[in-house]
Protein backbone atom coordinates (compact mmCIF):
# COMPACT_ATOMS: atom_id res chain seq x y z
CA UNK A 1 0.00 0.00 0.00
CA UNK A 2 1.72 3.61 -0.81
CA UNK A 3 1.39 5.71 1.71
CA UNK A 4 2.79 9.37 2.31
CA UNK A 5 4.47 8.74 5.69
CA UNK A 6 8.04 9.22 4.75
CA UNK A 7 7.15 12.35 3.04
CA UNK A 8 5.84 13.62 6.05
CA UNK A 9 8.46 11.69 8.65
CA UNK A 10 11.45 13.33 6.79
CA UNK A 11 9.29 16.89 6.27
CA UNK A 12 8.75 16.73 10.16
CA UNK A 13 12.57 16.12 10.68
CA UNK A 14 11.92 12.70 12.15
CA UNK A 15 13.69 9.90 12.39
CA UNK A 16 12.24 6.22 11.56
CA UNK A 17 13.07 5.51 15.71
CA UNK A 18 11.67 8.47 16.88
CA UNK A 19 7.97 8.18 14.79
CA UNK A 20 8.04 4.45 16.00
CA UNK A 21 8.18 6.06 19.38
CA UNK A 22 5.50 8.16 19.23
CA UNK A 23 3.16 5.34 17.65
CA UNK A 24 4.36 2.92 19.81
CA UNK A 25 5.79 0.86 17.25
CA UNK A 26 9.07 -1.05 16.19
CA UNK A 27 11.34 0.92 13.53
CA UNK A 28 11.06 -2.17 11.56
CA UNK A 29 7.74 -1.37 11.25
CA UNK A 30 7.87 1.87 9.97
CA UNK A 31 10.70 0.89 7.44
CA UNK A 32 8.18 -2.05 6.11
CA UNK A 33 5.77 0.65 5.76
CA UNK A 34 7.75 3.37 4.21
CA UNK A 35 8.80 0.74 1.53
CA UNK A 36 5.29 -0.76 0.77
CA UNK A 37 5.91 -3.79 2.65
CA UNK A 38 3.16 -3.49 4.76
CA UNK A 39 0.27 -1.70 5.56
CA UNK A 40 -0.39 0.05 8.88
CA UNK A 41 -3.43 -1.74 11.18
CA UNK A 42 -6.47 0.78 11.30
CA UNK A 43 -5.21 1.98 14.97
CA UNK A 44 -2.01 2.23 13.57
CA UNK A 45 -3.06 4.66 10.56
CA UNK A 46 -5.11 6.95 12.96
CA UNK A 47 -1.98 7.49 15.13
CA UNK A 48 0.44 8.57 12.11
CA UNK A 49 -2.22 10.72 11.07
CA UNK A 50 -2.58 12.44 14.25
CA UNK A 51 1.20 13.19 14.83
CA UNK A 52 1.37 14.89 10.80
CA UNK A 53 -2.14 16.52 11.42
CA UNK A 54 -4.11 14.79 8.17
CA UNK A 55 -6.86 12.79 8.13
CA UNK A 56 -5.97 8.73 7.82
CA UNK A 57 -7.57 9.12 3.82
CA UNK A 58 -4.97 11.37 3.08
CA UNK A 59 -1.97 9.82 4.53
CA UNK A 60 -2.56 6.37 3.64
CA UNK A 61 -3.57 7.95 -0.27
CA UNK A 62 -7.05 6.19 -0.04
CA UNK A 63 -8.00 7.26 -3.40
CA UNK A 64 -5.16 5.87 -5.18
CA UNK A 65 -4.84 2.11 -3.46
CA UNK A 66 -8.62 2.17 -4.34
CA UNK A 67 -7.90 2.39 -8.28
CA UNK A 68 -5.22 0.30 -7.43
CA UNK A 69 -7.39 -2.65 -5.98
CA UNK A 70 -10.03 -2.05 -8.15
CA UNK A 71 -7.35 -2.28 -11.47
CA UNK A 72 -5.76 -5.95 -9.88
CA UNK A 73 -9.46 -6.98 -9.34
CA UNK A 74 -10.99 -6.70 -12.48
CA UNK A 75 -7.75 -8.46 -14.23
Amino acid sequence: MHTRIKSYRQAAGLTQAQLADQVRVSPRTIISIEKEQYSPSLMLAYRLARVFGVSVEHLCCLDENLRRADQDWSE
